[in-house]
């Protein structure tokens, strides 16, 4: 299997759990938002119904080698804004449930043979969505399996390498990327609660986590050779120190290659510094926040056209959600409601089935349809709690 399929996954990835974000994030009044409301709902109540409809009989969405794929889509099914899908016997969540929990190895891992520290992250957050007690062994000991898969190549607890505090794929992939390290630093953050009695569990090294993210944002701070003198890349990210999904630009008279940033991995940038608490002050965030209304854009995942664009907007949904933004200010001084354009933008992109793909590209999985589904759906439902 190719590296950049399983990022298009991470992409929900997560980041993915509805309904764990929507108990941080307070409903508010109409305020003449009624009719968009209903609007969105429909649209959400839409595309359940396709993941209902075209669910595997043996429980998973898609494939059964990723479970992070089943994940996200019973994450999006937890979040449903009325809450009917957690009402009663639901034979097709059920069926997903026990298809994750076969996943759930002795080790603490919950995968079927692939990608292992991806698919347990996401895993969880499903899991998480469902507030059952049954599901607290598997979870803590999931949780410990991800704390100690977080990266330290050089001399240990030193972070005396730029991968040092991130957490890679495993297995054939060792190095750090930003998205493993997104999905993972969210399941820690919102499994806190399952340790937080026995100080006897090993937790993240959560200042070298933020050491890792610092090395793959572009800040004068960041003294490596790829950083991006160019104002139009300060604050965003890259997905690994020395790699951009959105390439760099070779300096003729030097020969030095500048990185790009972009924008689904710049808002998993700023995901993942919330995850690890970082202050709302805190320079790194705020540079991060800068570039990502800079370079706001509707129509296209920023410094990648239309690749992993339903991802872009299901990042930017859970981070602008998250961080209780509700206007965002663009480089011409204009401020913009971003939930109603992303709503509108999403329910005409729908299709008349239900579902959403991305007509454009095939790279990352955004045309494989259950995914693309779950992340648009989520999308709404964030959007439909914040109005």
């Amino acid at each position: 299997m190719k590296r950049f399929i399983p990022f298009a996954l991470i992409a929900a990835l997560a980041f993915t759990v509805a309904a764990t974000l929507s108990a941080s994030a307070q409903s508010k009044p109409l305020n003449g938002n009624e009719s968009f409301r209903h609007e969105i709902q429909r649209a959400i109540d839409k595309g359940l119904s396709w993941l209902e409809k075209n669910q595997d009989p043996k429980g998973y969405w898609s494939t059964a080698d990723h479970p992070a794929v089943t994940a996200l889509a019973l994450s999006a099914f937890m979040g449903e804004p009325t809450g009917r899908w957690k009402q009663g016997p639901q034979p097709n969540i059920d069926k997903g449930y026990a298809f994750l929990l076969d996943s759930a190895k002795p080790d603490g891992t919950i995968h079927r043979g692939q990608l292992v520290n991806y698919n347990t992250a996401i895993s969880m957050m499903a899991l998480l969505a469902t507030n059952k007690k049954e599901h607290e062994p598997i979870l803590r000991k999931a949780r410990a399996y991800l704390v100690s898969s977080q990266s330290d190549f050089g001399e240990k607890s030193k972070n005396d390498d730029v991968m040092d505090g991130g957490i890679g794929y495993g297995s054939r992939y060792p190095n750090s990327d930003m998205n493993n390290t997104l999905v993972a630093l969210e399941a820690l953050h919102y499994s806190k609660h399952l340790v937080k009695d026995n100080p006897a569990n090993a937790d993240l090294n959560w200042a070298a986590a933020i050491e890792f993210l610092k090395n793959c944002q572009q800040v004068p701070a960041n003294k490596q050779s790829w950083v991006s003198a160019d104002a139009k890349d300060r604050g965003g990210f890259v997905y690994f120190p020395g790699n951009s999904m959105a390439g760099g630009v070779t300096n003729t008279a030097t020969g030095k290659v500048a990185l790009r940033s972009y924008g689904s991995v710049s808002y998993a940038g700023m995901l993942s510094f919330t995850y690890a608490d970082m202050k709302k002050d805190d320079p790194r965030l705020t540079a991060v926040f800068d570039w990502l209304q800079k370079n706001y854009a509707i129509d296209e995942n920023p410094g990648m056209g239309p690749q992993g664009y339903y991802y872009y907007l299901h990042l930017m949904t859970k981070a602008l959600t998250l961080h209780n933004v509700n206007e965002l200010e663009l480089k011409d001084g204009r401020k913009i409601n971003w939930r109603r354009e992303v709503a509108m933008k999403l329910i005409n992109l729908q299709k008349p089935d239900g579902s959403w793909l991305n007509d454009q590209t095939a790279r990352w999985w955004e045309k494989e349809t259950a995914l693309v589904t779950a992340y648009s759906v989520i999308a709404l439902e964030l959007i439909h709690r914040g109005l």
